[in-house]
């Protein structure tokens, strides 16, 4: 099926994509019903890229008699497409069950004044699902909540059999494997990694694939060309500059955690050319496609964010509708995008 587009949205009601436009982002110009109106029939369209803005006011508009709620617990409002694509399509797919999608923000870093929204303490929702939300505390405390619960990720030090909840993981460790083993096939053998281990259980499991690549093809994973210690998220391409200004001996290649990760190596590449003795080869994850200067150019994992947020979705279903069924670990594999130019 083809993708809704504004233009899709403005033919439907008569008016100018600009118009649209203006709706979605509260811009002046137009009226509240005009405004309403807009919403209303992208909703209908199944348009998928509404700001947040949009989507609460929809939610607050809609009548919700007989209206289930539950809350996504999000952190970081202002999130990459790769994020956003997730949540619009669960959005998506839960209103096809009459269920209401509450945005419930937390902060990226827990202090002491925290404490969690009471919306989540006192029935008001039905379920909660947790999205790129990766402070140990706060996962913590959402852990502890009664309600049925369905992470998206989570971080090395609250696994699994820790979670009372279901857990839904993009796998990374056979797929960083077989990143790694096409690198070491295409002659490659100094290798770096680059990317917080500690930050998420996803970016460890990627890691371990491109060890065990690396021990399987007999080459030796040297420190001094890794950086996988805790990094802000907020400062990730400071940190990086900082390490690729050390480095003494360039590696020929480096598998990056992620295309943001990639990105930021990829403008030091083009901005400092007289530090790089030979040329160097990144690879990515996630195909997000939103860092132009390494989308379609180099390697990288092709997670299904569609997919992601209607699994996500069902799961939740799931879980209300059968709470004492045994926690369930799922495992959604991408596909390996390899460039043109490459193949």
């Amino acid at each position: 099926m083809e993708k809704i587009t504004m233009k899709d949205i403005a033919d439907a009601l008569n008016i100018s994509r600009v118009t649209v436009s203006k709706a979605f982002n509260n811009q002046a110009g137009v009226s509240d019903t005009l405004r309403e109106l807009i919403l209303a029939k992208a909703k209908e369209l199944g348009y998928a890229k509404l700001p947040y803005q949009a989507i609460e006011q929809l939610q607050q508009e809609q009548p919700q008699q007989n209206q289930r709620t539950v809350s996504l617990i999000v952190s970081r409002p202002d999130s990459a497409f790769f994020w956003t694509n997730i949540i619009h399509r669960m959005a998506q797919e839960l209103s096809n069950y009459n269920i209401n999608l509450m945005y419930t923000y937390v902060p990226s870093v827990y202090t002491n004044s925290f404490n969690l929204p009471s919306i989540l303490l006192n029935g008001g929702v039905d379920g909660v699902i947790v999205l790129n939300v990766y402070d140990p505390q706060i996962l913590t405390m959402v852990n502890e909540l009664s309600l049925p619960k369905v992470f998206l990720d989570t971080v090395p030090d609250l696994s699994f059999p820790q979670l009372n909840g279901d857990l839904m993981l993009i796998e990374g460790f056979c797929s960083e494997m077989d990143i790694t083993d096409m690198l070491v096939r295409e002659g490659h053998k100094e290798i770096g990694f680059l990317g917080d281990i500690n930050y998420a259980l996803t970016n460890l499991e990627r890691y371990r694939g491109y060890c065990a690549s690396m021990e399987k093809n007999g080459l030796i994973v040297q420190p001094q060309n890794c950086l996988t210690g805790s990094i802000d998220i907020f400062s990730y391409g400071k940190e990086l500059n900082t390490f690729l200004d050390g480095l003494k001996n360039w590696p020929t290649a480096f598998v990056c955690v992620s295309d943001f990760v990639a990105h930021f190596v990829q403008m030091y590449i083009e901005n400092n050319p007289q530090r790089i003795p030979h040329p160097v080869v990144l690879t990515g994850f996630d195909n997000t496609g939103e860092y132009t200067n390494v989308a379609g150019r180099i390697p990288t994992a092709n997670v299904p964010t569609g997919l992601l947020g209607k699994r996500l979705a069902l799961q939740l279903l799931f879980r209300t509708e059968h709470r004492d069924a045994p926690y369930e670990l799922t495992f959604l594999r991408p596909t390996i995008i390899i460039p043109h130019c490459r193949e």
